[in-house]
């Protein structure tokens, strides 16, 4: 079946160059928000396809988009251990479709499909294989300054540190949702209250899990003067079983923060601090985590280069035995947190990550970063990004887990075909060498996308 996507998207990359170029689109992050010309005198196939008129009248369009994303991917020592052995690595395939009904500028219906396969994968999960699926289904209301979505939707928020799409594992996450967004000027206000979907093996079987119920505020204020970009959220999680470290128990933790975001001139900066409280079984939540994020930019040949810095103190629990739990909860963080390897996860962690990107033609782009975790705690475990635990601290008192060298090149094509070459080399540290085989991994992965 690959071989069939394999010359389908060969096809598809020969019509991208030849039609392509009369068309005009925006393409987002969030599919739902693409802006698409409506443009009667382009005659193009393309158009035609992407667009249909249904009423000039009233206003009435029928959109189509999607995406396709094949990756190849190969570790060496994957999870720290020598016996995890995959010497022609394996294929992740994602396809997205959407389909988007707009009335007016009042009304509209978004549904869109996701299709994540895997090819030589040994033990894939269900992020990595979801044959097909209901990825999105709402329907959009608004009323002069609101908006009222209900559905099945993504949930996107800052700096994706806490609420993410995850797009860098082979399924982007969903929830089902009811959120009402207030918009006016340079202040935008969302409230929600969901249910997180699970992705599970088979086909249109992804159902909510009723033990993860997630609500919240965030707001958000543009054009500050001199802070530039304010957001403000409290976000509330609860699930019927957690587990921390070697414990588990009921959670309702609750998360205040905030994020001032801009630039001044060529400096470029992201801060964000937050604050967790409520319980856990009969524990006292009290977790924070701190996160700065800096680059400058500066032109050689009229091409732009960054050099900059990312830190962050993410809180680890300091005692097991008290009635306190201090391991910060990243919710629903972007997957590929530290790289699309995602070896660990943003809890009890002190991060120290310094990267360049240099653009070395208008199309082409090389980055490369160099990561260095601690423990915050040397007596909580470390997890992987989705929470659960990855190492616990078992007796281990060393705090150094490692350093990671990563290096990527980014090519595009065009604004819809993008390759990505990558790779990442984790060192061992201590801790990590104390509680597993603590074998160095290296990891490998090429990436091309097509967006339609």
């Amino acid at each position: 079946m690959f071989q069939y996507k394999k010359y389908f998207l060969i096809i598809i990359m020969i019509f991208n160059s030849t039609v392509y170029s009369q068309q005009v689109n925006e393409f987002k992050f969030l599919r739902y928000n693409d802006v698409v010309s409506i443009d009667s005198t382009n005659q193009s196939f393309y158009y035609k396809i992407k667009q249909i008129t249904l009423s000039k009248k009233s206003n009435t369009f029928l959109f189509f988009g999607a995406e396709n994303r094949t990756q190849y991917q190969l570790f060496k020592n994957e999870n720290w251990d020598e016996s995890y052995k995959d010497d022609n690595g394996f294929i992740l395939n994602r396809a997205l479709f959407y389909a988007n009904l707009k009335i007016g500028n009042s009304f509209r219906l978004f549904g869109q499909l996701q299709s994540s396969s895997s090819i030589g994968r040994i033990d894939p999960n269900p992020l990595e294989e979801n044959p097909l699926d209901l990825h999105q289904l709402f329907v959009d209301f608004k009323v002069e300054n609101l908006n009222f979505r209900i559905g099945r939707q993504e949930l996107y928020y800052g700096s994706q540190r806490l609420i993410s799409v995850r797009e860098g594992p082979n399924s982007r996450q969903a929830f089902d949702a009811i959120k009402i967004t207030y918009q006016k000027r340079n202040l935008a206000v969302d409230a929600f209250y969901s249910f997180y979907v699970k992705n599970r093996f088979g086909n249109f079987n992804d159902k909510i899990d009723s033990n993860i119920k997630f609500y919240g505020l965030y707001a958000s204020i543009n054009q500050v003067k001199y802070l530039n970009n304010i957001e403000i959220y409290f976000l509330n999680i609860q699930k019927t079983e957690s587990t921390y470290n070697t414990l588990s128990g009921q959670e309702n933790r609750k998360t205040i923060g905030s994020r001032i975001w801009g630039n001044y001139s060529k400096w470029n900066y992201d801060i964000e601090a937050a604050y967790q409280f409520g319980k856990f079984g009969t524990k006292n939540i009290n977790a924070w985590t701190f996160s700065i994020h800096n680059y400058f930019t500066y032109n050689i040949h009229k091409t732009k280069q960054k050099i900059g810095l990312k830190a962050e103190y993410i809180s680890g629990d300091k005692n097991q035995n008290d009635n306190s739990l201090e391991t910060f909860n990243p919710l629903f963080p972007r997957g590929a947190y530290f790289g699309l390897a995602a070896l660990i996860g943003p809890s009890n962690l002190i991060d120290v990550h310094p990267f360049l990107e240099f653009q070395l033609t208008q199309k082409l782009n090389f980055n490369i970063d160099y990561d260095m975790f601690w423990r915050a705690s040397i007596n909580d475990a470390i997890y992987q990004p989705n929470v659960s635990v990855l190492f616990n601290s078992s007796d281990s008192t060393s705090r150094k887990i490692g350093n990671q060298l990563g290096a990527s090149f980014d090519y595009s094509f065009n604004k819809y075909l993008n390759l990505t070459v990558e790779g990442t080399w984790f060192q061992s540290g201590n801790f990590i060498k104390d509680v597993s085989n603590g074998k160095d991994i290296f990891f490998t992965a090429t990436t091309l996308t097509l967006v339609l």
